[in-house]
Parts: structure tokens; C-alpha cells; sequence
């Protein structure tokens, strides 16, 4: 009989260690949100700070203050180059600073969510994972907790898998382990995990929230994002019931559903019983409420954010923020001022998925206007890339309303995209539209 706590011991070792592994020239992958590992970040900044390691090309999605504070730092991104598969606030302060400093300190890399796994294993090739787990099991295994989506493909492919054990990792069930035999180091490190801070809600997300849940059927699945919307969304789902989740992102508005008892997934028609999710960002709540339950199963990214997996939901719902909307139906939800802003992430997953469900509904939602109401979400032209192309738009809300775009001809969706415009700006959008001979 394996004796898997003498593997353990055998692979433990110090921070500084266990990044001294890492040679110059990797390819790290390094885990999202919450999975980022504050005591293996800190080592290997600490490495490339003394020089002793160079060109290591760091892959991941949503880095946190805690890559931010280490392997992230402006002056180190000569030796670390930062490879992001979703900006965020540390990413657009970095390429402002490299702007004002004539070189380049991070790289997009787009993709697709769904995608991920194999871009990092097969079409780079990563050779490094880098991720907080939860203490090991009596069987050997570490569960990748809030973290499945890219890690757990990451683990059964690169060269070096070396984990930070942090007890505050919830052990969470479903396809999200990792044995202690694949691993090359492990540290040990116990820390409070990231919260994802609550963002204030506004009058138009109490309005789209009411909106969206008035289109939610008793019995439907759901998949929420993250901010103020999606939070308004599922406070005004408390009258619902039997609801299910199939979602990327599993949120404190979401897991508030299950305790109140709105969410009993009892009436799924995959995984009945089971919310899936592939990461959480919440608070300390969320993760205690994740910790050994049986509720849930966390599935890597490449399943739960697959279309015709999504699909197999009946009456599945989802819920996506956009920043523009142009007047063809087609909206851009990672760019602005003329920069990468975030990433597509999971929206065009969801939107294919949930609109082939049976009696399912694709809603991409945003306010009506931006820039303390001084320019328009709705667009003659979008200013980036189309997120999510014209075809695959399902249903649109803004405060002003809710329209399917499905069926309708260009002229009948530029008019009912104006509609969901603010008022002001409604005239002088028709004026565009006659102008692209849409009307």
C-alpha cells in the first residue's frame, strides 16, 4: 500500500526551493483568481529580482494583488514577461506604464475561456503550473478547490507541477484533483483566501435585474458573471424556484441562492443535484459554504464553458455584461478607448450554449449609457472587436428594456436596439442608421 504521506514529505520543501526548479525560459501557467499561490510568487520574484532566472513567460486569466505585488511588478517584467489571457486593472496599469516607458510590459494573448486548456498545453506548450490547493486527501490528492477551469489540464501535462497547500482552500468534489505522485514540489503556506469585493448597484441594475428575472422560468439553469448586474439578477430571483446553475463563475449571489433554497438543481437535466462551476471569486462565506460539499462538482473550463455541453441544460439562462452594442446586434465586451479593457472570456460559450438549450435564453446586458451617462453603450459601430458576433445575439437588456434580436431583420433590430438606448441619444442613432442605409 502506497504510503502517500512519505510522497508528501519527499516533495515538501521551501518556497525558495521549489521555485529555484523553475529554469529560465519556462513557460509558466500560473492559476486564476484565487489559485494565485502568494508564497511561490513572491520565491520566484524574488529569483528574477537577484537575476538568477530570465525569460520565463507567465500565461494565466484574472491576475490578483497577489501576482500584481510579486511577479507582476513593472520592474521585473523584462525578466517575467506576463501573458494575459484577460485584463484586468494590473494589466492596463502596466501597459499605461510601458507606454510612458517605450517598451512593452505585458502581451494579449485572445482566446476563448472554453479554449484555454488546450492553447496553454498544446498550442504554447507550458512546461510549469504554479497553483494554491487544499490539504491532501487520505487518498493522495489535492483538491484544486475554487481553481479547476486551466489547471487541472495544466497538471496532467506540464514538466513541473509544484503546489502551494494553503488550509484555507476548500476540498471541493467533482473532476478538480491532482495527485500527490504528479507533483515535483509542494510548499505549505496558510493564508485568508483573496475576496472578491461587492460593487455598489445602481438604479439601472435594480431595473435589468427585474427585467432579466422576469424572463426566468421556474426550473431554468443559470449562469451568472461577476459586478453589480449580475448581483441585482440574483436578488431578484428569491421568489424562483427550483432553479439550477451550470456556470463558469460560481459567485456569492449565486451560492445566496442555494442557502435561501432557490437553487435545489433538482430539476437539471445534466448533472441533476449538482451546481457545476469551474472558478469562484467570493468572499469567506462562499468558501466555507464550498468546503466538502456535496453540492457542488468543480469541471475543468473545457467542459462546463463547452456549447454543446451547455446545451444539454434545459432552459438554461445566461446572463453576460457587454460594453457596446453596435446597431447590427453585435457587441464588444472586452475593449475600450481604443485598448484591451478585458477579455471575451466565457461570453460567446455561453451565448452558443444557452441559445441551442431547450427553451433556453442567451442575455447579454448592459446600461443604456457610460461615462456618467455623457456616451452611448448602443453604437452606430463598435470601437473593438466583436466579441460576440451579430449572429449569435439572442436577447438584449438595458433599463429601458428587453428585446430578441432572433428573426429580425437589420432594419427591425437597429430600430429595437435605439429603443433600448437612452432617450437622448435615440434621434441621433437613427440619423446613423438611415446613414448606413439600415433605415
Amino acid at each position: 500500500m502506497t504510503d502517500f504521506a512519505a510522497l508528501y514529505a519527499e516533495r515538501l520543501t521551501t518556497p525558495q526551493a521549489a521555485a529555484a526548479l523553475i529554469p529560465s525560459g519556462a513557460k509558466v501557467a500560473m492559476a486564476l483568481g484565487v489559485g494565485q499561490p502568494p508564497a511561490l510568487l513572491k520565491a520566484l520574484a524574488d529569483r528574477a529580482e537577484a537575476r538568477q532566472v530570465w525569460d520565463v513567460n507567465l500565461y494565466y486569466l484574472l491576475s490578483t494583488a497577489i501576482a500584481g505585488e510579486t511577479v507582476m511588478r513593472f520592474e521585473l517584467t523584462d525578466r517575467i514577461r506576463p501573458h494575459s489571457l484577460f485584463h484586468g486593472a494590473i494589466e492596463r496599469k502596466l501597459e499605461a506604464r510601458g507606454i510612458e516607458e517605450g517598451r512593452r510590459a505585458v502581451w494579449f494573448v485572445p482566446t476563448g475561456f472554453q479554449q484555454t486548456p488546450r492553447v496553454l498545453t498544446r498550442e504554447i506548450g507550458v512546461d510549469t503550473l504554479l497553483a494554491t490547493v487544499s490539504s491532501m486527501d487520505a487518498e493522495g490528492y489535492f483538491s484544486l478547490g475554487t481553481n479547476t477551469d486551466y489547471a487541472l489540464a495544466v497538471s496532467k501535462s506540464a514538466e513541473r507541477v509544484i503546489l502551494e497547500v494553503n488550509p484555507h482552500m476548500p476540498r471541493v468534489f467533482g473532476d478538480c484533483r491532482v495527485h500527490v505522485s504528479q507533483v515535483a514540489a509542494l510548499v505549505e503556506h496558510s493564508a485568508p483566501l483573496l475576496e472578491a469585493g461587492k460593487a455598489p448597484q445602481q438604479p439601472q441594475d435594480l431595473a435589468i435585474g427585474a427585467l432579466i428575472a422576469g424572463m426566468v422560468e421556474d426550473g431554468s439553469t443559470l449562469q451568472m458573471g461577476i459586478g453589480a448586474l449580475p448581483d441585482a439578477v440574483c436578488a431578484a430571483l428569491h421568489d424562483h424556484r427550483d432553479l439550477g446553475i451550470h456556470t463558469e463563475m460560481l459567485t456569492p449571489g449565486l451560492v445566496e441562492l442555494m442557502k435561501a433554497g432557490v437553487v435545489t438543481n433538482a430539476r437539471k437535466t445534466l448533472h441533476p443535484g449538482k451546481t457545476v462551476f469551474t472558478f469562484s471569486m467570493g468572499n469567506r462565506s462562499t468558501y466555507e459554504f464550498l468546503h466538502e460539499n456535496p453540492a457542488f462538482e468543480a469541471r475543468p473550463v473545457d467542459y462546463v464553458n463547452d456549447p454543446a455541453v451547455i446545451a444539454r441544460n434545459a432552459k438554461m439562462i445566461s446572463v453576460n455584461a457587454t460594453l457596446q452594442i453596435d446597431l447590427f446586434g453585435a457587441c464588444c465586451s472586452e475593449y475600450l478607448n481604443g485598448r484591451q479593457y478585458t477579455a471575451s472570456g466565457g461570453q460567446l460559450d455561453f451565448v452558443r450554449g444557452a441559445a441551442a438549450s431547450e427553451g433556453g435564453k442567451s442575455i447579454i446586458a448592459c446600461h443604456s449609457t457610460a461615462a456618467k451617462g455623457t456616451a452611448s453603450r448602443i453604437v452606430a459601430r463598435l470601437d473593438g472587436p466583436a466579441t460576440t458576433p451579430r449572429n449569435d445575439i439572442h436577447y438584449v437588456v438595458t433599463e429601458h428594456g428587453a428585446v430578441n434580436l432572433k428573426g429580425l431583420t437589420d432594419d427591425a433590430r437597429a430600430r429595437a436596439l435605439i429603443s433600448l438606448a437612452a432617450p437622448e441619444f435615440r434621434e441621433g442613432l437613427e440619423r446613423e442608421a438611415k446613414a448606413m442605409g439600415l433605415l
